[in-house]
């Protein structure tokens, strides 16, 4: 029998949760998806140690500031991925402008244009916003420009259902983060069929099938291997190296546990939201809003930390 991970291929598409190149190069995934976290991850990492010298010698020859050279050697990860799957690269935008429409529409077009000049297409990137209804709304113009987006720190289905009004390409449900606020809070342990993470994104899924929306649902931050078994046949899954591999090494049989056939079945009712109605649901769900913030905080930490480590290596190349 193959493995988990190849009878997973079958049903839903693949994507490395990670800036190792050596991962995704081992587990032939199809998309890749990554945030300021693992880029800083991958940054510090011996391996690439060649493009962080790469872009600071950039920054120097061309004296630009470490913002602008930080955001170059995003990109040059996202041009390396790009080399290593057929499909889509998911590149945020900075964090720190997930309240800011206009702003996220700027960088958003800045990052476009700056993946044209090193040869990669607009249909082999998706830009990655944090699902606030600024971010939505900037998503919105975003989409309107043939400028596919990938919404990421989704914890509810009211968010969920705005993003599906503003018509985006595609939307990254967590599912880790909610279970660690749920054991965190509540003190329970969780099986994978009571998991509220699965659960969330299952809830997503039937919606967005059930009332016909377009718009892919990718779950996101798995905490185990039972996560991923138990949301098989979404359209999308984001996967990290270390349970891709314990998937790679699992013989057993994956049944398909979501499929648009039987969706109408198990979805809630429309939504319809306006940004009033939307603050006010997203704030009575004190999970989903303490999460988006908390995500909101650690990325542009994580950003700002990225920056600290260009600006050091700056300083030395000068």
């Amino acid at each position: 029998m193959p493995s988990k991970l190849d009878q997973l291929k079958t049903m839903t598409t693949v994507v490395a949760d990670t800036g190792d190149m050596d991962a995704i190069r081992r587990f032939g995934v199809i998309d890749a998806t990554t945030n300021p976290t693992l880029i800083l991850k991958a940054a510090r990492m011996r391996n690439y140690a060649q493009l962080l010298e790469e872009a600071v010698l950039w920054g120097v020859s061309h004296h630009r500031s470490t913002s602008a050279v930080a955001d170059h050697l995003i990109l040059k990860f996202g041009v390396e991925l790009s080399k290593m799957v057929p499909g889509r690269i998911s590149t945020e935008v900075d964090a720190d402008l997930s309240f800011d429409i206009e702003g996220t529409v700027s960088k958003a077009r800045e990052i476009i244009a700056g993946y044209k000049k090193l040869g990669v297409g607009r249909k082999r990137v998706l830009i990655k916003i944090a699902s606030t209804w600024e971010g939505i709304r900037a998503a919105e113009i975003l989409q309107s420009e043939g400028i596919d987006c990938n919404m990421t720190l989704m914890f509810s289905l009211t968010q969920a259902a705005a993003c599906a009004d503003a018509g985006v390409y595609l939307v990254s449900p967590f599912v880790g983060r909610i279970l660690d606020w749920h054991v965190k809070n509540e003190g329970k342990s969780y099986t994978s069929e009571t998991d509220p993470g699965v659960l969330s994104v299952r809830r997503i899924y039937n919606y967005y099938k059930a009332h016909g929306i377009e718009t892919e649902v990718m779950g996101a931050s798995f905490r185990n291997k039972g996560e991923i078994e138990a949301l098989a046949g979404c359209d999308r899954l984001t996967i990290s190296p270390q349970l891709l591999d314990e998937l790679a090494q699992d013989m057993g049989e994956l049944p398909r546990r979501l499929d648009a056939k039987h969706s109408a079945a198990h979805a809630p009712a429309k939504l319809s939201l306006d940004e009033k109605t939307f603050r006010f649901m997203l704030n009575e769900d004190a999970m989903a809003s303490e999460k988006l913030g908390e995500g909101i905080r650690v990325f542009a930490q994580d950003l700002h930390a990225l920056r600290e480590l260009v600006s050091k290596r700056l300083q030395e190349a000068a």
